[in-house]
């Protein structure tokens, strides 16, 4: 059977490169880009060609370190703007991290499947190649907004989701809580364990759930709130939430658990700093992001 000739153009491979030594971007991408001049390397840039250890870099001063990876795409890079509910904050060849705002699901449910960050990130991937594919590697509740980390392939999957307790160098929340807690830093032990009605109760006796450690200490505070930093040595489900309840400082505009406030009109739980080994190339990788706005106006 005779084919019918198509018009479809080969994909152009991206070019990637090693950063050597200390240069400023403009120039780097003119002594590596033969037969493009300042213009040619500004359009790049301004149309989000050029991408700097993963992520779009429009500046064209912008520094660069010896190791970095500078990658010219001739796909130009989606903004992260167009995602409603979610902020690309880096991204790779092997991962996605995440800014997940309040009220988006990490995931589908039996009622949600479109307005998800796995549903969205799966779009976004797949305007770079309709191959492309996402993988879930961790969660965070729906009114929890924060860091969150999504893997492009199998492999990255596996590694992060088998090895996370190593793999993950620090999780650190922020905790809007009830009350003054005068207690400026503490450790919360304890074993939850989720009931069929989906609440996850906290007890002390080892055979009623699995052993979950909360660190916390106190960044600010007043009469009615207290902004807590918190980090967690375990990982368990709705862990903070159950914990501040223990100490009886409930996070804000938690009615599950016990908040009888809600002062910002969401939960008080911001997933600020995530860091771990990258799966692949085993660099160290570190993410924070700002505190949002709506915590910090109660002080």
């Amino acid at each position: 059977m005779r084919r019918t000739p198509t018009n479809r153009v080969p994909k152009k491979p991206n070019a990637v490169f090693i950063v050597k030594e200390k240069a400023e971007l403009m120039k780097f991408l003119i002594a590596n880009l033969p037969g493009k001049n300042r213009d040619n390397v500004k359009t790049l840039l301004r149309d989000r060609h050029i991408v700097v250890d993963g992520k779009a870099e429009t500046k064209y001063n912008h520094p660069l370190e010896p190791g970095q990876q500078v990658e010219v795409r001739w796909s130009r890079v989606p903004e992260a703007k167009q995602y409603r509910g979610i902020s690309i904050v880096f991204e790779d060849d092997d991962i996605i991290v995440i800014d997940k705002h309040a009220g988006t699901l990490s995931v589908a449910t039996a009622t949600e499947k479109r307005d998800t960050a796995y549903n969205m990130l799966s779009t976004h991937v797949k305007i770079q190649h309709a191959d492309n594919k996402v993988f879930v590697v961790h969660r965070l509740d729906k009114d929890t907004s924060g860091l969150m980390l999504y893997a492009k392939n199998v492999i990255a999957q596996r590694t992060l989701q088998e090895g996370w307790n190593t793999a993950v160098k620090e999780r650190t929340y922020l905790a809007l809580v009830e009350g003054c807690v005068e207690k400026q830093k503490d450790t919360i032990t304890s074993y939850l364990k989720e009931t069929s009605a989906l609440i996850v109760y906290s007890s002390q006796n080892p055979a009623h759930g699995v052993l979950s450690i909360t660190h916390y200490e106190v960044m600010k505070s007043t009469r009615d709130f207290s902004l807590l930093k918190v980090n967690l040595e375990t990982g368990r489900k709705n862990q903070v939430r159950v914990h501040m309840k223990d100490i009886k400082h409930p996070v804000a505009g938690d009615r599950k658990y016990g908040a009888k406030e809600d002062p910002i009109g969401r939960l008080g739980l911001h997933a600020w700093v995530l860091a771990f080994t990258h799966p692949i190339t085993k660099k160290e990788m570190r993410f924070d992001t700002p505190i949002p706005r709506k915590f910090l106006r109660l002080f």
